[in-house]
């Protein structure tokens, strides 16, 4: 896991514990950071290490994050390509790039609240990858998407109805 992974799913979690049940903001992080312990990083800073664009920070932004995440300030880095934190299968290394793929992808989709949450809600699973397997066999099942979105979301599947009858 990159550095900047690290620190977007870390603020993911970070969201989830204060009850705000979607990642923390650039700014909400700041603006916490400052509140709790009184220092302060930039936030132009903080967005070129979550881009990507700075790949090493100074010691004193890594153990200022590392105090307000409360998490070894040796986390803060790249992991070495392969490394592994404790004994995995191949399997287990998909589904933990699989959880950090979706929450990457419930940032991008952040001004689509279902699609995010639904993201998160994904990559929270203890199986992330079964439940992806059972997608598609859903949507393998002629019929049985539309079957299932009737039962559990009958308001949305009369307003896709309609969507489809006008086209």
């Amino acid at each position: 896991m990159t550095l900047a992974e690290k620190i977007r799913y870390l603020r993911e979690v970070e969201g989830s514990l204060r009850g705000l049940d979607r990642p923390m903001t650039q700014h909400e992080l700041l603006k916490a950071i400052q509140a709790e312990t009184g220092n302060s990083i930039s936030q132009s800073y903080l967005s070129q290490i979550e881009g990507g664009k700075r790949p090493h920070m100074t010691q004193s932004t890594r153990t200022l994050l590392a105090k307000f995440f409360k998490v070894h300030p040796g986390f803060l880095v790249d992991d070495p390509e392969g490394y592994h934190t404790e004994l995995t299968s191949d399997l287990r290394t998909t589904e933990g790039q699989l959880d950090v793929w979706l929450l990457q992808g419930s940032e991008r989709f952040a001004s689509d609240r279902e699609v995010s949450n639904v993201l998160i809600k994904l990559a929270r699973e203890k199986d992330t990858r079964r439940c992806l397997l059972l997608l598609g066999e859903i949507l393998n099942t002629p019929g049985l998407a539309d079957r299932l979105f009737e039962a559990l979301r009958p308001e949305m599947a009369r307003h896709n109805g309609r969507e489809r009858r006008r086209t």
